[in-house]
């Protein structure tokens, strides 16, 4: 017992012990909000309007990376490694973001005329992309300036914020909008991004310190954050390609059942995230001596994390039934749809820190070609099963790209891990 009382005194003064505790009980908080909001959202647009808003978002996640330019992780790696890098890091983050997405909405609005015609009112483009393209890129730069100086809480209680914002805005269409539609669900969703925003550029300032420019450091910040853009472009492209190709290919209503399925598959990575959300800065300090710093850290977290992906796959499985009496019966193809995509989960559970460890110990480039090459499978995988299988079609090339993503990426750790123990055998 004495021996348990020290443990627990000693948790108590673990900045990693305390920063796993909010972020899990943050992500439980998240996970009950997002599922509300989904809920209310996904039975007020229907399946079809629904399918609009999942086409739009869908495509202007694919941007996402490039409309931050890796700024998020630029600063992360900077600071994680050296604390007093953060004003400048801070400051030319804002200041990239604030460039990039001017360019990448100037972009989209033309890019979602020729690939998405007629789905959508301009209207929505144009909320949906400031919302994305600018307001979350700077939620995302704020949240992992709070992860780079261990203030894992503040990131917890911003990504908490984030969730009320929505579910309100989400309360607000239901309660005050007659008949919604996927474009006035776009302005609600657009003012949710501008307030989260607000409050994490304040708190930023405040709690770690006032943006600083530092012109001089742009160029070789803007090279990392290349890597790091094409990397998570790819990943946004695998990700989301499927439901812009099913809005353009396939029908609305189509898209909105695969969405929904999809974004039940997202709340189930909820303790994934926080593992990674935890652990990201930790596979930056270690992979600062090479592979096997960063692969260290991946071994603690993957067989935790292997296990939930195994469990929540077959729970999946078994709760899928319950889609339609939850979101309404227009939604009872996404039983099928759930039960196709729920692998996914499981893959994806080991995807992640396989890609942390080769990011970590400076091989991004590495892993943004595996990424990129992937993307390429996926479109095509897409462009050739959606004609013929609609959704079912999209599930097909997700789960091979998933699965083929996720032992690429182990094959290369453990390529570089084994030529770093040939190379320096008395260190291993």
């Amino acid at each position: 017992m004495k021996s348990l009382l020290t443990k627990l005194k000693q948790l108590r003064h673990n900045s990693t012990a305390q920063g796993a505790l909010w972020v899990l009980g943050a992500r439980l908080l998240r996970t009950f909000l997002q599922s509300s909001y989904f809920l209310l959202v996904a039975r007020a647009l229907g399946a079809q309007q629904y399918g609009t808003f999942i086409g739009v978002t869908a495509l202007t996640k694919v941007l996402l990376p490039f409309a931050a330019w890796g700024s998020a992780q630029v600063l992360i790696k900077q600071v994680a490694r050296d604390r007093g890098h953060f004003p400048q890091a801070w400051g030319n983050a804002l200041y990239l973001v604030t460039t990039f997405s001017l360019l990448s909405f100037a972009f989209l609005i033309p890019a979602g005329e020729i690939i998405l015609p007629n789905v959508a009112h301009l209207g929505l483009w144009v909320s949906i992309g400031i919302a994305e393209l600018f307001f979350s890129r700077v939620l995302d730069v704020a949240l992992k300036a709070f992860l780079a100086v261990d203030l894992v809480h503040r990131n917890a209680q911003l990504h908490v914020l984030l969730s009320i914002n929505s579910v309100l805005a989400a309360l607000c269409l239901t309660i005050f909008i007659p008949e919604p539609t996927a474009l006035v669900w776009g302005q609600f969703y657009l003012v949710s991004r501008i307030v989260t925003a607000a409050v994490a550029l304040l708190l930023v300032s405040r709690d770690i310190g006032p943006p600083r420019l530092a012109l001089k450091q742009i160029h070789p910040e803007i090279t990392q954050g290349f890597y790091f853009a094409v990397d998570l472009s790819a990943q946004n492209f695998s990700a989301d390609l499927d439901k812009t190709m099913l809005a353009r290919m396939a029908t609305l209503q189509a898209t909105g059942i695969y969405g929904a399925a999809y974004r039940i598959i997202d709340v189930a990575m909820a303790p994934v995230f926080s593992l990674m959300t935890v652990s990201y800065a930790k596979f930056f300090k270690q992979g600062a001596s090479g592979i096997r710093g960063s692969l260290s850290v991946a071994k603690k977290i993957v067989p935790l994390a292997g296990s939930y992906g195994l469990i929540a796959t077959a729970g999946l499985w078994l709760v899928a039934p319950l889609v339609p009496y939850i979101l309404g019966p227009e939604y009872e193809p996404a039983i099928a749809a759930l039960r196709w995509l729920s692998p996914i989960l499981f893959f994806k559970s080991l995807q992640y820190f396989a890609a942390d460890t080769l990011t970590g110990a400076g091989l991004q480039g590495h892993r943004t070609f595996l990424q990129v090459v992937m993307a390429i499978f996926n479109c095509l995988g897409n462009a050739w099963l959606i004609p013929l299988y609609s959704w079912k079609g999209a599930a097909w090339a997700s789960l091979a790209t998933d699965g083929l993503l996720t032992l690429s990426l182990w094959v290369l750790v453990a390529f570089f891990n084994h030529r770093a123990n040939h190379v320096n055998p008395a260190k291993v």
